[in-house]
């Protein structure tokens, strides 16, 4: 190795050795593994301590590695001496910009483009949680080769990060957040933007060992996402055809249904508590089952009329309904908005977590969606009546 690229692997070592590596850039590849393009390398924070974050990119997929600090300084020595003609160093000191030439090499250092280091895994910015270059965003048409967010999809974008900001909390705050291993059931995955952005951030942020199936009831998502998957590189995710209510679940740490309608929503509740997930999150669309059954109370008359009102009181009425059934079933329970309404109309997300502390008021809970019920003349709920099967 020529004396400017031992001097780019002295400097890396160093700034780890001094925590102020940022992240590291490998380019213009002229080596002999087909298809591979460039390297990017940064730090995050796992379960099993600090690592070096690796990204693999090529034409069709990006494949993903984890190194602890040593073993990443021999990996980068090896891809700097296999082809790479370029690479850029940041460190929170010095950036180091080294050229591999035929016959020659050099070195330039000069100032710090991120005099502040990037926070890595649980604790970066919320809207760098997900890496913008990821091959999956890509796939899908969120991003660009280069890494930006396509204008229209701005919005996708802050839902993402949103989504995986909401699953960190959750993961943290509960029982889970000691677990090396964890399973993933995402109900109604459609083109898994949310699946795929899950996954990333359990498996490859936070260095779980994770295994996750995304449920669609279309062939064709189905066969896209997992073409996707397959070229990412991310062996624990996997895609399968079929329907909510038709797939058994077992052993599921958590249970994700975003977007299912009407009473596929119930439907994916009853099997995360069949299941005793430990966190279940559902983002409900479609309130028909309970707007169909109202009668407004003699007082709300005037009021629900309008068909508008009686859709949004048939949605509060629905997914309070669904947060008191949770709690009843043991779960610490909150309804929030998911995102703004100018991003999407559908936005109230219900997240539940297992409450092995105290034992739910299940008889003061079903005296008040009894009284609901009677309020506003619904005969039936569909995860009231799901929950009746299980044995008590």
């Amino acid at each position: 190795m020529s004396d400017p690229a031992v001097q780019f692997i002295d400097e890396l070592g160093r700034s780890l050795a001094a925590n102020e590596f940022v992240k590291l850039t490998l380019s213009n590849y002229k080596g002999t593994e087909p298809h591979l393009q460039k390297v990017a390398v940064r730090p995050i924070e796992t379960k099993k301590g600090r690592r070096l974050f690796f990204v693999y990119s090529y034409d069709t997929r990006d494949i993903t590695k984890n190194h602890e600090e040593q073993e990443a300084i021999v990996e980068v020595q090896a891809l700097v001496t296999s082809g790479f003609r370029s690479g850029h160093l940041f460190t929170t000191s010095k950036d180091h910009q080294l050229t591999v030439g035929k016959r020659s090499s050099r070195l330039v250092s000069g100032k710090a483009t991120f005099p502040e280091a990037i926070t890595g895994g649980h604790d970066r910015k919320k809207n760098t949680l997900i890496d913008p270059h990821a091959f999956y965003l890509k796939a899908l048409g969120i991003t660009t080769d280069k890494g930006e967010i396509r204008a229209p999809q701005q919005n996708k974008w802050r839902q993402i990060n949103k989504y995986v900001e909401i699953l960190w909390g959750l993961f943290d705050k509960s029982s889970l957040r000691d677990k090396k291993e964890l399973r993933v059931v995402d109900m109604g995955s459609g083109k898994g933007y949310l699946t795929f952005a899950a996954y990333d951030y359990f498996s490859n942020v936070r260095g779980l060992d994770v295994a996750m199936i995304g449920l669609e009831a279309r062939p064709e998502l189905v066969e896209l996402c997992s073409r996707i998957a397959d070229f990412a590189g991310f062996e624990g995710l996997r895609f399968e055809s079929g329907t909510i209510d038709g797939f058994e679940v077992r052993d599921t740490d958590i249970l994700i249904a975003l977007h299912a309608c009407d009473t596929a929503t119930d439907e994916a509740l009853y099997k995360g508590i069949a299941a005793k997930a430990e966190i279940i999150v559902a983002a409900p669309c479609c309130h028909k089952e309970v707007r169909l059954q109202i009668k407004p109370p003699d007082v709300l008359k005037d009021i629900l009329k309008h068909g508008t009102m009686l859709e949004r009181e048939a949605e509060t009425i629905t997914d309070g309904l669904r947060s008191m059934l949770l709690e009843r079933s043991g779960y610490l329970t909150k309804v929030f908005e998911f995102v703004p309404v100018e991003h999407t109309p559908k936005n109230n997300m219900i997240v539940a977590t297992l409450n092995r502390e105290n034992r739910p008021e299940a008889e003061r809970l079903q005296g008040q969606i009894d009284a609901i019920k009677a309020l506003y003349g619904i005969r039936e709920q569909r995860l009231e009546n799901l929950l009746a099967l299980l044995p008590h």
